[in-house]
């Protein structure tokens, strides 16, 4: 006998005899009921795995029978089956957390079906998922020897992300390591091809959008005087995260394009978003806004001249538009900007810097429940869904849909899980990033390193005379040999950008309408 119960409540039960016989040959328990009444007192006192309940019922009704289930044992799942179509049954049924629906008369291979869609699900799902990752493991697997443009790149590690959101959610931990290591050597080719090509995309025809052409290629095309513009960076945000951001979001908005474009070097908040909003390299940024651009090492916030930014690039792009800039560092703030919504509806474009996920990433370092909270990707990602469900930044989001405002999504970099420690050396000012440095007398590992000598040849300054940059590849983070053990114990497993990885390089830009 198998270990599966079935209630079936029907007033004329005996009608389904041969139905209930079926069900029994394939190995299914059943007990049957004629009210809602005595339904109820079932449901109390024996452990059923499903319901199959009859809608029109003499006395108590099966949607009143369904409430009162539904109030007892929320999460046992209820089959309602109806003669009728009316749709004002269907969606109370639904209201109410049904776990299907199906009009008479059924056949037994509707019944089984139901029954393996809602008993066997994660069983079938998750051997289904690791059948078709197995095949799809050799295709990646050639993908990655042969992978040779910034397209095959983007194409090659949004695969990779489906599969790990797809894996995770089924019991195979053996299927996540090989994806895992899959990742790993991705990032491994991904960082000799950035080291090979990142100087010529700068300056050559046939590159991707970075940071500083994010707002001339992506956003300017969707910016008309008929309907406004909701700008939204959302600070160290990965392609990842966003993924699973994206169903809440749909709930609100349609998705017309996703573009996926890179970020710049260093993939900082400093470097990465000055760019987006001025237009410009870190370089030329410094020769004409010097009074808005600092230095590593420089005293005073780094990005606080966003918006000053923002309007020169405007002016330069010859945009006679209405611009209202916001930057959310805070819950007040946030909440404030929520509240006041409204006020935005004549802009043509507004823009909202969202800090929150950077600082996520932070605390991760500093405060031990966080780092609890998200030890792994997944972790990472869940602690980030938790946040936005919450957060007055979906409240925002909502009341774009309301004012029938266009909204576009993006980030000025990603992040990455640091795990393995890399030695370096210099001078008392080097910066203090753990994903790239800068500064005199660098001492690293070779191999470890994208090593930029003359900072001027990838448009960045110069802080002084012999000081490269280095980027970090993959996982590692930068260590210095004093107190070593002590450091990496810190910082191991702590979320960090600045260098080179697909997570931190590759982000989404999303553009969405109202529904």
């Amino acid at each position: 006998m198998s270990d599966i119960h079935i209630l079936w409540v029907d007033d004329e039960i005996e009608l389904l005899k041969p139905h209930i016989l079926f069900l029994e040959r394939k190995n299914y328990k059943v007990t049957t009921c004629t009210n809602g009444a005595d339904t109820i007192d079932l449901v109390d006192s024996i452990n059923f795995d499903i319901v199959f309940l009859d809608e029109n019922m003499p006395g108590l009704s099966g949607l009143d029978t369904l409430a009162e289930i539904k109030q007892k044992q929320g999460n046992l799942p209820v089959v309602m089956i109806t003669k009728s179509e009316e749709e004002y049954i269907m969606e109370e049924a639904i209201g109410s957390k049904i776990a299907d629906y199906l009009i008479k008369p059924v056949n037994p291979n509707q019944i089984l079906l139901t029954l393996k869609k809602n008993l066997d699900h994660s069983r079938l799902i998750s051997e289904k998922t690791t059948s078709n990752y197995q095949q799809e493991f050799r295709k990646i697997s050639m993908d990655l020897a042969m992978v040779n443009s910034y397209e095959d790149w983007i194409e090659l590690y949004k695969k990779l992300i489906h599969w790990e959101l797809e894996l995770e959610n089924i019991s195979d931990p053996g299927m996540l390591g090989i994806l895992e290591s899959q990742k790993q050597e991705a990032n491994t080719q991904f960082f000799k091809f950035i080291k090979k090509n990142y100087e010529d995309f700068l300056t050559s025809n046939d590159k991707p959008t970075f940071s500083h052409t994010l707002f001339k290629d992506f956003i300017v095309p969707e910016i008309n005087k008929k309907q406004g513009v909701v700008w939204v960076v959302i600070d160290n945000l990965r392609y990842d995260q966003y993924r699973i951001l994206e169903p809440l979001i749909n709930n609100h908005h349609k998705k017309e394009q996703e573009y996926s474009y890179f970020s710049i070097l260093p993939t900082a908040t400093q470097y990465a978003r000055n760019a987006i909003f001025s237009g410009l390299m870190p370089s030329e940024m410094e020769k004409r806004y010097p009074k808005y651009w600092k230095n590593d090492g420089d005293e005073g916030g780094m990005n606080l001249f966003e918006n000053e930014f923002l309007t020169e690039q405007i002016k330069r792009l010859g945009l006679d538009i209405q611009h209202q800039y916001f930057k959310i560092s805070s819950l007040k703030s946030g909440k404030e900007l929520a509240d006041n919504f409204n006020g935005t509806k004549q802009n043509d474009l507004t823009t909202i810097v969202y800090n929150f996920v950077d600082i996520l990433s932070h605390s991760k370092t500093e405060m031990e429940v966080i780092k609890e909270l998200s030890g792994d990707d997944k972790a990472y990602r869940s602690l980030t869904l938790s946040w936005f469900k919450n957060s007055p930044l979906f409240e925002i989001i909502q009341k774009v849909q309301q004012l029938g405002q266009k909204l576009i999504i993006t980030t000025d970099h990603g992040t990455i899980n640091c795990k393995n420690p890399t030695k370096v050396i210099g001078d008392k000012n080097i910066s203090s990033n753990l994903r790239y440095k800068t500064g005199r007398s660098l001492t690293y590992e070779e191999k470890d390193v994208y090593a930029v000598r003359n900072p001027k040849d990838i448009f960045l300054p110069t802080v002084a005379m012999n000081s490269p940059f280095i980027f970090a590849k993959e996982d590692l983070f930068f260590a210095y040999p004093n107190n070593f053990n002590h450091f990496v114990n810190y910082y191991k497993n702590t979320y960090q950008h600045g260098g080179i990885s697909l997570e931190e390089m590759i982000i989404p830009c999303v553009v969405y309408s109202p529904k």
